[in-house]
């Protein structure tokens, strides 16, 4: 199940590799559809419950401790956050943090805020790549994930699910997580059927990550800079 999606398909490890050492910066955060970039660069987005791992990924994924922040309060990533990907002045995709979902404690009006403006990013955006959706291995998916996925079908982007914190469970335990995981998006007509299991910590899976999103921007067409 965290193999190659099909026999004939071998990751790119080391595109994967070379693209995710490239400088990786900030860009903006965006609060309303008129502060989103141009849509030059195909961009990957990353989506997950408040506190399933989004900024520790991103931040393994990079090789840096503080690209995306990371807090122990759930819910304070509160805008869509890019990050361009590349060389100065040549960047070759771009990553997008998206708000948290499923954290309780904000109002209904700032939750369905987030929601419009991330339904809106996502119906809007021609170069939008896939939705990377974490979900927490100990947790498997949430009544709030299938929720997220269907409005993800709705507006047909494709999505892959990342499972997160996977050096949290026995190896029999992430297996059974990863046979539940795929039994349950099979109803959802937009989701990838590959899936990939990581830790930030160990390390696991993020080789694999990083050459899934080289492809998906097609950065081997690209050629290396």
């Amino acid at each position: 199940m965290t193999g190659p999606a099909n026999e004939d398909e071998t990751p790119d490890l080391e595109t994967g590799r070379w693209l995710f050492a490239q400088p990786c910066d900030f860009v903006r955060g965006v609060v309303a559809l008129d502060g989103l970039p141009p849509m030059d660069l195909p961009e990957i987005a990353f989506a997950g419950r408040s506190n399933v791992g989004k900024s520790s990924l991103i931040n393994a994924l990079t090789g840096r401790k503080t690209l995306a922040r990371t807090s122990n309060t759930p819910g304070r990533t509160k805008e869509l956050n890019f990050f361009s990907l590349g060389a100065a002045g040549n960047p070759v995709v771009m990553l997008v943090d998206l708000p948290g979902y499923g954290y309780a404690r904000e109002s209904r009006d700032k939750v369905n805020a987030w929601t419009d403006l991330v339904m809106a990013y996502l119906r809007g955006r021609a170069n939008l790549r896939r939705v990377l959706v974490l979900i927490d291995s100990r947790h498997g998916l949430k009544a709030n994930d299938h929720e997220v996925m269907s409005m993800l079908d709705t507006t047909a982007v494709s999505y892959q699910i990342v499972l997160t914190k996977a050096d949290k469970m026995a190896k029999g335990e992430l297996e059974k997580c990863i046979d539940d995981v795929s039994a349950g998006i099979r109803k959802h007509v937009a989701a990838h059927p590959h899936i990939i299991a990581t830790s930030s910590e160990k390390g696991t899976g993020i080789a694999e990550l990083r050459a899934e999103i080289a492809a998906l921007a097609d950065v081997t067409q690209k050629g290396r800079q």
